[in-house]
């Protein structure tokens, strides 16, 4: 895995392009945090890709919840469905 700035990305995107054939990732960074994951995408895989990639962004966002239930405790039916009915009557 490679890391390139925003800026390496416009000023040595040929090296990019190298990572990305030779069958590396690249991260993008800006001001030096991860921001995008770039992959090779095979021919004729492009819809398993996508699929894969939103599964993966699907159980991050889940564990993401489970983490935040177990901490934080978790809601009743009765709590649930109070949320439910203040939001349907504008509250």
């Amino acid at each position: 895995m490679n890391f390139y700035s925003v800026r390496d990305l416009r000023t040595d995107s040929k090296s990019m392009w190298a990572d990305l054939n030779s069958g590396d990732e690249v991260v993008l960074t800006n001001n030096g945090k991860p921001s995008a994951l770039i992959i090779d995408i095979p021919e004729g895989s492009f819809d398993e890709i996508v699929q894969a990639v939103r599964q993966a962004k699907a159980m991050i966002a889940l564990n993401s919840m489970r983490r935040k239930a177990a901490r934080e405790g978790f809601m009743t039916d009765d709590d649930i469905e109070s949320i439910i009915a203040e939001a349907r009557n504008g509250g």
